[in-house]
């Protein structure tokens, strides 16, 4: 069982030629993880850094956009790409859907940074402003890809979350959500944004994200990456629980979330994509907080030290928290 369990006998993955190596020098072996720790995807935020729309182009070749969440979050995360985008948009008309694409991830991005994430009665009525402007931007953008587009999930996942933030109501919310699972029934980030909308802060009811999540993983494969959405909900339970930082230690909670990486993130059939550590951060975060004492170390020991904002970001000082949460285990 305990061979099974941290992986002894397992044959030895073999070496993935794209993986960035590890930084040396960082303070308790911890590093935040940079580009997807993936050589094609560093290439892919360097294109864009420089505004070039010919090699952003290019270096996408290796990846299916209008479905891979994490690369459109890469680049989307690169601070002006709002400055060059529109052109693509506007002169390339073969690529214009990717360009409405990332466009509108962007402006989402763009928006959120212009409202920062303090609570609603600190942002200011100009913050406001920003914030609803490049959401509405977004929003045009995202129908219009989703239009050229009508294979690709990645508009409607984006166009949850901005949805969410111009507070267009359950009823846009759950028409959004269809759409996307009709594109992508197990898409993680789909449910993730589920789980987000279903939280009392949002428009939900104590204890309904939790029960969507286990629905939707419940008819998951074995080794899906799905399986993040049952830590998702863990975590959402916990930020939503104010003062209780003890909310996740009881022996049920630790179960499932045990039960849940086994067959997920810590399955043999689970594929190691780029940006796979952040599935593994997630599973960290929400077993550290359970104070699960089984998995928790392989999950930490997989890492190797690597560090995603994601969802750590949750948490005063995330890096810090994570190296303590790697020190307990």
């Amino acid at each position: 069982m305990f061979g099974k369990l941290f992986g002894r006998g397992a044959q030895r993955r073999a070496a993935d030629p794209y993986a960035l190596p590890a930084p040396r020098g960082h303070r308790n072996g911890v590093y935040p993880l940079y580009a997807l720790g993936d050589t094609r995807v560093l290439a892919l935020v360097g294109a864009a850094e420089a505004g070039d729309w010919e090699a952003v182009k290019g270096a996408l070749i290796p990846f299916d956009l209008g479905r891979d969440h994490q690369v459109l979050g890469e680049l989307a995360g690169v601070d002006g790409v709002q400055d060059w985008i529109g052109r693509a948009v506007e002169e390339d008309g073969e690529h214009r859907a990717t360009a409405l694409l990332i466009s509108g991830a962007r402006h989402i991005v763009w928006g959120w940074e212009a409202r920062t994430r303090q609570s609603a009665k600190y942002v200011t009525q100009e913050q406001w402003r920003l914030f609803h402007e490049r959401l509405h931007i977004a929003e045009e953008q995202l129908l219009e890809a989703a239009e050229l587009r009508p294979d690709w999930v990645a508009p409607w996942c984006r166009l949850l979350t901005s949805g969410r933030g111009m507070s267009l109501g359950d009823a846009v919310h759950q028409a959004r959500l269809d759409a996307a699972l009709r594109r992508e029934p197990l898409d993680l980030e789909a449910h993730v944004e589920r789980v987000s909308q279903l939280q009392p802060r949002w428009s939900g009811e104590p204890g309904q994200a939790l029960a969507f999540a286990r629905a939707a993983f419940a008819d998951a494969p074995d080794g899906h990456r799905l399986g993040c959405v049952i830590a998702v909900a863990h975590i959402e339970e916990w930020m939503e629980s104010a003062d209780d930082d003890d909310h996740l230690v009881t022996p049920r909670t630790q179960e499932e979330l045990r039960e849940a990486a086994l067959r997920s993130i810590l399955h043999p059939a689970y594929e190691r994509r780029p940006g796979w550590q952040e599935d593994f951060n997630t599973f960290a975060m929400a077993l550290g907080l359970s104070r699960e004492s089984t998995v928790a170390p392989r999950v930490f020991q997989e890492l190797g030290g690597a560090f995603t904002r994601w969802p750590w970001r949750y948490m005063p000082q995330p890096e810090a928290a994570y190296a303590r949460f790697r020190g307990r285990v």
